[in-house]
C-alpha cells in the first residue's frame, strides 16, 4: 500500500479542484447574471465531454501511456480554469467545460486503472476502498474551500488551478511503474442490457439525478436564500451522506432481494427530494438534513445497480458491463443538468427537486415492473457488492477480480 501513497496523494489533490470548481462555478455563474438554463447547459457539456473521455481514454492510455496521458489532461484541464476568468460569458464556459470534463475523466481513468492494475486479486477491494475514501474526503472537504476563498473575484479560480497543477508532481515521482495496459474493450451497451434491464434504467437514472444535483444543486441552494457557507454545507452534506449508508445497504443487498433494496434506496430519495422542493428556504437545518438524506440513498444506487447486473452477468462479461453501465450513467449525467436548470426555470428553486423526486419515482414504477417479470438471483449464487464512493463514476475501468489478474505491487516498501 505504501507504494501506492503518492496516487492516493494525487487523487486527493485532483479531486479536491475538481470538486470546489463545480460549486463555485454555478454560483459564480448565478452572480455574473447567467440564465439558469445556461448553468444547466454548461454542466451538460461538462458531462457530454467527460462522456466523450470515456470512450477514448483507455486508448490514449495504450498509445502513449498513464503518466503522459495524466500530463497532459491535467495541464489542460489547469489552464482551461485559468481560462474561465478570461471570457466571462457562457458559451465560452459552455466550451471550456466541455474540454474539461474530457479532461477530468481521462485523470480518473488513469488513477483508477492504474490502482486497478497494480492491485493484486486479493487485495483489490482494499485497494479500491482507499482510494474512495480518499476521493469522497477530497469531494467534500473542497466544498468548505468556497466559503474561506469567496465565490468573487480571483482567488478560488487561482487555487483551483493550482490543485490541478500540483496534482501532477505526485504522480510524476511515483516509485511504481505503470502497469501495462491492456487492449481497450468496446462498450456493449445493448448487451447491458439484456443482462440487466433494471441495472441499465437504475444507472442512467442515477445518472440525471446525481448530476443535476451536483452541478444545479447550488443554484438550488443560492436560490432559496443560502449564504456562500451555507451553499458549501448543503452540497458537502449531500456528498457525504453518499458514503453514509453504502456499506449498510449493501450489507442488506446481499442478503435480501437486491431490487427490493434498490426500491427502499430510490423511493427515499425521491422522498428527500420531495421534501427539499415542498419545504424549499424553510429553515436551513432542514435543507442540510434532506440533503445528507438525498445523498445517503440516492448516490449508492450505482453500486447497487451494478452489483444487481453482475448478479446475472455471466463470467467474461463482467468488463463489459462496468462499461456498459458507466457510459449508461454518462449519457443520464449529460442531460441532468439541463433537465434540472428547465425544471427551475418553470417552477423556481423547488423544481430542481421536483425533477428529481420524478424521476426517482419512475424508477420505483420500472423496479416494480422487472420484480413481476423475473426472479430474483438466488442468494448462494450472487456475487458480493462493491461499493462505488466515487460521485460522479470517472472510467471504463474493470474492478472484476475474476477477470484480471496483475502483480501485487501493494506490499513494496
Amino acid at each position: 500500500m505504501r507504494a501506492l501513497i503518492p496516487l492516493y496523494v494525487t487523487t486527493f489533490v485532483l479531486q479536491g479542484g475538481g470538486g470546489l470548481l463545480i460549486t463555485l462555478l454555478t454560483v459564480r455563474a448565478s452572480r455574473e447574471g447567467f440564465s439558469a438554463t445556461s448553468i444547466g447547459l454548461i454542466g451538460t457539456l461538462y458531462f457530454v465531454g467527460f462522456l466523450l473521455g470515456t470512450l477514448t481514454a483507455t486508448r490514449l492510455i495504450a498509445l502513449v501511456g498513464h503518466i503522459r496521458v495524466f500530463s497532459a489532461l491535467a495541464a489542460t484541464a489547469a489552464a482551461g480554469t485559468l481560462a474561465l476568468v478570461l471570457y466571462i460569458e457562457p458559451f465560452s464556459w459552455m466550451a471550456i467545460r466541455f474540454i474539461m470534463g474530457f479532461c477530468f475523466s481521462g485523470l480518473f481513468t488513469v488513477l483508477e486503472s492504474w490502482l486497478n492494475g497494480a492491485a493484486a486479486n486479493a487485495a483489490r477491494g482494499r485497494v479500491l476502498s482507499t482510494y474512495g475514501f480518499v476521493d469522497l474526503v477530497a469531494a467534500t472537504g473542497s466544498q468548505l474551500l468556497l466559503p474561506v476563498l469567496g465565490a468573487d473575484g480571483f482567488d478560488a479560480i487561482a487555487v483551483t488551478a493550482m490543485l490541478l497543477t500540483l496534482s501532477l508532481v505526485p504522480i510524476a515521482i511515483t516509485p511504481t511503474a505503470a502497469p501495462a495496459h491492456a487492449e481497450a474493450r468496446s462498450i456493449a451497451v445493448w448487451e447491458v442490457w439484456r443482462v440487466s434491464p433494471l441495472a441499465f434504467v437504475g444507472c442512467f437514472i442515477v445518472g440525471l439525478t446525481n448530476s443535476a444535483f451536483r452541478t444545479v444543486g447550488p443554484l438550488y441552494a443560492h436560490e432559496i436564500g443560502l449564504g456562500i457557507a451555507g451553499v458549501a454545507f448543503f452540497m458537502s452534506a449531500g456528498i457525504a451522506g453518499g458514503a453514509l449508508l453504502q456499506m449498510p445497504l449493501g450489507w442488506l443487498s446481499d442478503r435480501f432481494d437486491r431490487r427490493r433494496i434498490m426500491l427502499l434506496a430510490t423511493a427515499c430519495a425521491s422522498l428527500a427530494g420531495a421534501v427539499l422542493a415542498a419545504l424549499s428556504g424553510s429553515s436551513d437545518y432542514i435543507a442540510y438534513g434532506s440533503a445528507l438524506l438525498f445523498g445517503a440513498f440516492a448516490m449508492p444506487l450505482y453500486s447497487l445497480s451494478a452489483a444487481h447486473a453482475n448478479d446475472f452477468a455471466k463470467p467474461g462479461q463482467y468488463s463489459t458491463v462496468a462499461a456498459g453501465l458507466l457510459f449508461t450513467f454518462a449519457v443520464g449525467a449529460a442531460a441532468g443538468p439541463t433537465l434540472g436548470s428547465l425544471a427551475i426555470n418553470a417552477l423556481g428553486p423547488a423544481g430542481l427537486f421536483v425533477y428529481i423526486a420524478i424521476a426517482h419515482a419512475s424508477l420505483i414504477v420500472w423496479a416494480l415492473i422487472r420484480m413481476a417479470v423475473r426472479p430474483t438471483v438466488p442468494r448462494a449464487e450472487r456475487v458480493r457488492y462493491k461499493p462505488e464512493i466515487h460521485p460522479i463514476p470517472a472510467g471504463p475501468v474493470d474492478y472484476s477480480s475474476s477477470e484480471t489478474t496483475a502483480p501485487d505491487l501493494t506490499a513494496e516498501t
